[in-house]
C-alpha cells in the first residue's frame, strides 16, 4: 500500500501536465507544429535567448554563493552553478525536488552543510517571490485592461473560485491542513533532539540574508535573475513572425502570468504553463493555433536546454569529485 501511495504521489504532477497538455492539444495539427519548427521560426533568436536561460542559472548560483558565506560556507562557484544546473534538471522529474536535490548536490562536491544550504534556499524562495509580486504589480499597471479581460475570460476572480469549492472540498482541505500540523507535531514530538540541531542549522540559513556583505549587489542579482529568464522568455517571440510585433510590456505581463502557472506542481509547468501563455497571446490577438504552436514550441526547446544543463552540471560535479579524490 505504501509503495502504491509513493507511486501515487509521484505520478499525480505528470498526471496532471499530461491532462491539461491533452485537453489543449487533442485536435492539434502536427505537420502545421513541425513545419513551424523547422520552417518557420528563426532559429537565430532562440539560440540567442539560451544566452540569458544560461546565465538565469549562474546569477542564481552566484547570489546562493553569496548567501551561504556569511555561514560560514565557502563552496566553489562552479560547483554552485552545477548545483544550480542539476536542481533545475531533476525537477523536470519530480517537481520541487530540486531544491532538495541542489543542497545534496553541493553537498557532495564540498561538504556544505545540507540543513544550512536549505536554510538558504528557502530564503532565496522568499525573497524570489517578494520580487515576482513586485514585478507582477508593475506588470499589471503597465496593462490593466489586459489582465482584467484575462480574468473574466478565464474566471480566475476570488468569487468563482471560493464558489467552485463544494461542501466536499472545504471538508478535505480542512483535513489536509490538520494532516500537515499533527505530521509536524508529530515529528517534532518524536525526533525532538535532530529536530533541534536541524532547526539551529535552518535558521542559521535563513538569518544568513543579514548578514551578506554585500546586501544592495544580492537584491540586485534578486531583479536580474527575472530580468534574464524575461530576455530568454521574450527574444523567442522574434522566432515567428506572429508573435515579432509584441512589445516590452506585453510580453511582460506575458511572462508573469506563465510564472505563476509555474507553480502549479507539473514537470516544469508542463500543461499550466502552455494554458497561461496562450490565453494570454490570444487576449492580445494571436490566432489560437497559432498561439498554441507558440507555447509547444517554445516550452520544448527551453526545457530542452533544460536537459542539456543538467547533463553539463552533473558531468561537471562527477569531474571535478574524481579529480579531488586522486
Amino acid at each position: 500500500m505504501k509503495i502504491f501511495l509513493k507511486i501515487l504521489k509521484l505520478s499525480l504532477p505528470f498526471i496532471l501536465g499530461i491532462g491539461i497538455l491533452w485537453w489543449m492539444y487533442r485536435g492539434n495539427n502536427w505537420t502545421d507544429f513541425f513545419h513551424i519548427l523547422t520552417d518557420e521560426m528563426h532559429w537565430g533568436w532562440m539560440l540567442t535567448s539560451f544566452i540569458f536561460g544560461i546565465l538565469a542559472q549562474q546569477v542564481r548560483a552566484w547570489r546562493w554563493r553569496m548567501a551561504l558565506s556569511p555561514i560560514g560556507e565557502h563552496p566553489r562557484r562552479r560547483s554552485c552553478e552545477d548545483a544550480i544546473f542539476i536542481s533545475y534538471a531533476t525537477s523536470l522529474v519530480v517537481p520541487r525536488i530540486g531544491e532538495v536535490m541542489r543542497c545534496g548536490a553541493i553537498k557532495r562536491s564540498d561538504g556544505v552543510s545540507f540543513s544550512k544550504s536549505l536554510g538558504t534556499v528557502i530564503t532565496e524562495r522568499i525573497i524570489d517571490s517578494l520580487v515576482m509580486l513586485i514585478l507582477t504589480a508593475l506588470a499589471l499597471l503597465m496593462q490593466i485592461p489586459v489582465f482584467i479581460k484575462f480574468v473574466h475570460t478565464t474566471g480566475l476572480d476570488l468569487g468563482s473560485f471560493l464558489r467552485g469549492f463544494t461542501t466536499t472540498g472545504y471538508l478535505v482541505t480542512l483535513i489536509c491542513l490538520l494532516a500537515i500540523v499533527g505530521t509536524g507535531f508529530y515529528l517534532i514530538r518524536t525526533r525532538f533532539s535532530r529536530f533541534c540541531d536541524f532547526w539551529q542549522n535552518l535558521k542559521s540559513g535563513l538569518l544568513s540574508l543579514r548578514k551578506v556583505k554585500n546586501l544592495p549587489l544580492y537584491i540586485t542579482l534578486s531583479f536580474s535573475i527575472n530580468l534574464c529568464y524575461f530576455l530568454h522568455f521574450y527574444l523567442a517571440f522574434f522566432c515567428f513572425d506572429f508573435t515579432s510585433h509584441f512589445g516590452p510590456a506585453a510580453a511582460f505581463l506575458i511572462f508573469c502570468v506563465g510564472s505563476f502557472a509555474v507553480l502549479v506542481p507539473t514537470p516544469n509547468g508542463a500543461g499550466p504553463w502552455h494554458f497561461a501563455v496562450k490565453t494570454m497571446l490570444v487576449l492580445y490577438g494571436v490566432a489560437e493555433v497559432d498561439a498554441i504552436n507558440f507555447a509547444l514550441v517554445v516550452h520544448t526547446v527551453q526545457t530542452g536546454l533544460v536537459i542539456l544543463l543538467g547533463v553539463v552540471g552533473a558531468l561537471g560535479l562527477n569531474l571535478r569529485k574524481k579529480i579531488n579524490t586522486q
